[in-house]
C-alpha cells in the first residue's frame, strides 16, 4: 500500500509539470529538513516523519505527536496514523518569503511520557509560476521625425516576482528598421530597457508605429510577458530637451513635513512654442521612491510626499526624465541626503551591577557597567553620563558606549548604609535628549569601629559585708557597627590594688557589663575598688586574609611634623596572625585562622610620633578567635590569670592540703590512743572485781550545747566543670538545740533540761561515753574539710563564682 501510495504521489507530481527537488536530511535526532517546491496541492507528502526520526507508529500516538507552530496558518500537518508529513495549506513562496532566499518555515513536533521535541525545517523551492509583467497595458511615445538617431526613450521595466533562474531575464523588442532595444541593469541586480533610435522617422512615410516589449525569465518551461508601444511620429521637432547638469545634489532633514522642498530640476529645449514645452516624470514609478517624493511636472520641483526616517534610509537616488511635446527626452540623476535630527534618547542597558558593596572598598572600585547608546548620529549620538544626586561614586569609560560605576571616596557605612544612585545619559543634540536609571546599593558592614563607653568613668556604692555574687553595676558601651561585629564582649583589665588583682574583688559580665562582686567586703579593709574595663575583639575561624579584627585611633594634639602618627605592633603572641596599618592603625589578619590558633590573643599596640624626641602610647587589645560568644565567654575570664598567678597558687594549695593532712593524721592517732587507753582501763576493772560508781559532773548535761560546735552552720557550695570557678558562701546559724536520736531511730529526745532527769537514766553514761567515741571522729573530719575549703576561698575567692547551671547546698555540721 505504502508502495502504491508513493508511486501515485509521483505520477501526480511527475503530471503536474513541477519540479520536485528531494531532500533527504540526515537521522540527527531532533532536528529535521525537508525541501519541497511550492504550490504544492493540500494532502501532498512533505516526508515520512516517523522514519527521518527514527520513531516508529506507535511512539507517535503514544506520545501524542503534534505540531506547533507560532504563525496564523499552518503550512504543515502531521499524520501519525502514518508517521508522514503532509501539505496542509497551499504555499505560495513570493507571498510567504518575497523576494528573500532561501525560504522556508520553522515548526516544532512535541511528543509527551516522555516528552521530545523536534525541530522542523521546510525550505520551499521556487518554480516558474508568475510571468514577467507590466505595470502599463501600452506604452505611447510621441517622437518627432526629426529625432536624433542615437535618442533614447525609457520604457517601463517589467516585474516578475520570481527569484533566481526563474526571475526576469531579458527584454526583447520586435524587429523594426527604426528602434533597437538597449538592456541596463541596475546595481541591485534589477533590468530595464531603453529603445534607441537607430534610424531617422519619415512621418510622412510611416505616422504610426506600433511595436511590441517583450520580457522573458530563466525558468523552465519559459514564462513571458509583453506590452504594446505605440510611436506616433509629430512633425519637426529636432531638438530634445537638455537638463542643466547631469547629477543634481540635495539634502532634507529627517521628518521634514509634508510638501517641504527638496530642489528643482532644470531641463531646457531650443524648439519654440509648444514644442519647447518640457515636462518632468519619475523615471521608475515602481521603485516605491514616489511613495516619498514627488516632482511638479511643469517646474521640476521635488517634494517631501511622506515622512522620512534617517535611521531607515540615509540616502536616495531618483531618476527624472525630462520630455518635451515632440517626445523627446533626457535623463538625469538626483541625489538625496537625508541629515539626522535628535529624535532619539539614550538608551541605558545594564551589562553588571553589583547590589552590595562593602564599606572597605578603596576608591576605584567597580560597582556596575552600563552601556549607553544612541540611535542618533554625529552630535546627536554623543552620550555623556553622569549620577545625578551628590554621592562617593563617578563615573569613567574606556571603551566606547560602556561605563563604569566605580567609587570615588571611602566609603562609611554608619554615615550612610544605602545609596540610591540615578545615572543620567544625555545626548549632544539640540535641544539635548536624556533618560535616567536608577540603582539601590547597599554598603556591608566591617568591623572598622571600636566600642565606645557610654561614659568615661562608671562608680557605684555598696555597702560593707556584702554577699558574694552581689550586683554593683552595669558598663554600657557602644558599637557602630552592625551584626556580628557590633557584639560587645567586657573584660576586666589587669589593674593590681594592694597585693592582689582587682579581679579578686570584682568580675564582669563578658556579654551584659554587669559589674559582681566576688567577696564580703569590709570597710575596715578596703573602701574602694578601682579597675577598668576594656573591650575585645571577636575573629571568626573562617575569617580570610586580610580580616579586619580592630582600628586603633590615636590623636596628637601637636600639628605638624610632630602630629605624624605610626603604628606598630609591640607585643603579639603569632606575628604571623596579626598586622597592624602602618598609618591607618587597622588590625588585620594576614593569614588564614585555622583551628590550631588560640581562642585568646593579646595585641599590644604602640603608636609613635614623627616629633623629636618621639613620645608613644601603647594599647592592649584582647582578641578572641572563635566562631561565638558561648565559645569565648569562659575562655575571656582567664586573660587575668598569668603563669607566674598560677604557680604561686599551687603552691598555696600543696602547703595547705599538707597541714590539714598532717593534723588530721594527728587527731587521728590521739583518737586510736585514747580508745586504746579506755579499752586497758575497762579490762583492768573487769578483772579487779571492783564496784564502780559512775560520776557525772553537773554541767554534763550541756555538753554538747557549749561544746566547740554549739550551733549547725550552712555553707552554699557551687562548683563548675573548672574547680576554679567554684563559689563557697557562708551561711547564717542554723538550729540553735540538737535533736539526738535513739537507737531505734523511731523517735528523739529534746536536750536534757536539768541534771536530775538525765542521771535518773541508768544507761546515760554509756550512751554519752559512746555518742563521744563515735561522733568525735566524724566532727573532725567534718571541721578539716571546712577548713579546707575556708583555705581555697581565702586564697583564690574568684575561682568559686556563682554558677546557676550546677550548684548545689552543702550542709556542714
Amino acid at each position: 500500500s505504502v508502495k502504491i501510495y508513493r508511486w501515485r504521489q509521483s505520477r501526480i507530481l511527475y503530471h503536474s509539470g513541477l519540479p520536485v527537488i528531494p531532500y533527504y536530511p540526515p537521522h540527527i535526532r531532533g532536528h529535521i529538513r525537508y525541501s519541497i517546491p511550492e504550490e504544492m496541492k493540500k494532502g501532498s507528502p512533505i516526508g515520512n516523519i516517523g522514519q527521518d526520526l527514527g520513531l516508529d507508529l506507535k511512539r507517535l500516538r503514544s506520545g501524542r505527536a503534534r505540531i506547533v507552530t507560532g504563525e496564523s496558518i499552518q503550512y504543515a500537518e502531521l499524520r501519525t496514523d502514518k508517521g508522514t508529513l503532509v501539505v496542509n495549506e497551499r504555499i505560495d513562496r513570493e507571498q510567504l518569503c518575497g523576494d528573500v532566499t532561501p525560504c522556508s518555515f520553522s515548526f516544532e513536533m512535541i511528543l509527551e511520557n516522555p516528552m521530545e521535541l523536534h525541530q522542523i525545517t521546510v525550505e520551499v523551492t521556487d518554480i516558474n509560476d508568475h510571468s514577467p509583467t507590466f505595470k502599463r497595458n501600452s506604452i505611447e511615445f510621441e517622437i518627432s521625425e526629426s529625432a536624433n538617431v542615437g535618442s533614447r526613450f525609457s520604457v517601463a521595466a517589467a516585474e516578475d516576482p520570481d527569484v533566481g533562474v526563474n526571475g526576469l531575464r531579458d527584454y526583447f523588442l520586435t524587429e523594426n528598421d527604426n528602434f533597437i532595444l538597449k538592456q541596463i541593469s541596475n546595481a541591485d541586480g534589477k533590468k530595464y530597457a531603453e529603445m534607441v533610435l537607430q534610424k531617422p522617422l519619415d512621418r510622412e512615410t510611416r505616422p504610426l508605429l506600433s511595436l511590441k516589449l517583450i520580457a522573458v525569465d530563466g525558468g523552465t518551461p519559459q514564462r513571458s510577458g509583453s506590452v504594446n508601444i505605440e510611436v506616433s511620429v509629430l512633425d519637426v521637432n529636432d531638438n530634445a530637451p537638455v537638463f542643466n547638469q547631469p547629477v543634481y545634489k540635495a539634502s532634507v532633514i529627517e521628518n521634514s513635513p509634508k510638501g517641504k522642498y527638496v530642489t528643482a530640476v532644470n531641463a531646457s529645449d531650443a524648439d519654440s512654442g509648444t514644442n519647447g514645452v518640457v515636462t518632468y516624470y519619475f523615471s521608475d514609478v515602481n521603485s516605491g521612491l514616489s511613495d516619498l517624493f514627488e516632482i511638479d511636472k511643469k517646474t521640476g520641483v521635488i517634494s517631501i510626499k511622506s515622512l522620512i526616517d534617517y535611521e531607515k534610509d540615509r540616502k536616495f537616488e531618483l531618476r527624472i526624465d525630462a520630455k518635451d511635446q515632440g517626445g523627446l527626452t533626457d535623463t538625469s540623476k538626483v541625489i538625496i541626503d537625508i541629515s539626522d535630527v535628535n529624535d532619539n534618547t539614550p538608551t541605558i542597558s545594564v551589562m553588571s551591577f553589583s547590589n552590595t558593596v562593602s564599606e572597605d572598598s578603596p576608591p576605584g572600585t567597580t560597582v556596575g557597567i552600563i552601556n549607553v547608546k544612541d540611535a542618533d548620529t554625529g552630535e546627536n549620538g554623543l552620550v555623556t553620563c553622569k549620577i545625578e544626586q551628590k554621592a562617593p561614586f563617578k563615573i569613567i569609560s574606556n571603551v566606547r558606549n560602556y561605563y563604569a560605576i566605580i567609587t570615588d571616596s571611602v566609603l562609611d557605612r554608619e554615615q550612610v548604609s544605602e545609596y540610591n544612585i540615578t545615572i543620567e545619559a544625555t545626548d549632544a543634540g539640540v535641544p539635548p535628549l536624556s533618560s535616567k536609571r536608577s540603582f539601590s546599593l547597599k554598603l556591608s558592614d566591617v568591623n572598622d569601629n571600636a566600642p565606645v563607653f557610654l561614659q568615661t568613668l562608671f562608680s557605684a556604692f555598696i555597702p560593707e559585708n556584702n554577699s558574694p555574687g552581689v550586683s554593683v553595676l552595669r558598663l554600657v558601651a557602644k558599637d557602630p557597627d552592625e551584626n556580628q561585629n557590633a557584639k560587645i564582649s567586657y573584660i576586666l583589665e589587669d589593674i593590681e590594688i594592694g597585693a592582689s588583682l582587682v579581679s579578686h574583688y570584682v568580675s564582669v559580665n563578658a556579654e551584659s557589663g554587669v559589674v559582681h562582686a566576688v567577696r564580703s567586703f569590709d570597710y575596715e579593709q578596703i573602701k574602694e575598688v578601682t579597675g577598668g574595663s576594656v573591650v575585645g575583639e571577636m575573629v571568626p575561624r573562617s575569617a580570610d586574609v586580610g580580616y579586619l579584627v580592630s582600628k586603633v585611633v590615636a590623636v596628637d594634639v601637636d600639628s605638624g611634623q610632630n602630629a605624624w602618627l605610626s603604628y606598630k605592633l609591640q607585643k603579639v603572641p603569632d606575628r604571623a596572625l596579626f598586622e597592624v596599618g602602618l598609618q591607618n592603625g587597622e588590625i588585620r589578619t594576614i593569614r588564614q585562622v585555622t583551628d590550631k590558633d588560640p581562642v585568646n590573643q593579646k595585641l599590644t599596640v604602640i603608636v609613635e610620633d614623627n616629633g623629636q624626641p618621639s613620645r608613644s602610647a601603647t594599647v592592649i587589645v584582647n582578641v578572641a578567635v572563635a566562631d561565638s560568644f558561648s565559645e569565648v565567654l569562659s575562655e575571656f575570664t582567664d586573660f587575668k590569670h598569668d603563669k607566674e598567678y598560677n604557680d604561686n597558687l599551687t603552691f598555696y594549695l600543696v602547703l595547705a592540703l599538707a597541714v590539714v593532712s598532717f593534723l588530721f593524721i594527728t587527731c587521728l592517732v590521739v583518737i586510736i590512743s585514747v580508745k586504746i587507753y579506755r579499752w586497758r582501763q575497762f579490762r583492768i576493772l573487769c578483772h579487779s572485781n571492783l564496784p564502780v560508781i559512775p560520776y557525772f559532773p553537773p554541767s554534763y548535761s550541756d555538753t554538747l550545747r557549749t561544746g566547740t560546735l554549739p550551733h549547725v552552720y550552712n555553707y552554699n557550695m557551687c562548683n563548675t566543670t573548672d574547680s576554679r570557678k567554684s563559689d563557697c558562701k557562708f551561711g547564717q546559724a542554723g538550729v540553735q538545740n540538737v535533736l539526738i536520736m535513739d537507737r531505734s531511730s523511731t523517735a528523739t529526745m529534746q536536750r536534757v533540761q536539768n541534771e536530775k532527769n538525765f542521771l535518773e537514766e541508768p544507761d546515760s553514761a554509756l550512751e554519752v561515753s559512746k555518742l563521744v567515741s563515735t561522733r568525735l571522729p566524724v566532727v573532725f573530719f567534718k571541721i578539716v574539710i571546712t577548713h579546707y575549703l575556708l583555705i581555697l576561698t581565702t586564697i583564690y575567692p574568684n575561682y568559686f563564682l556563682y554558677n546557676t547551671n550546677q550548684c548545689q547546698n552543702v550542709i556542714v555540721t
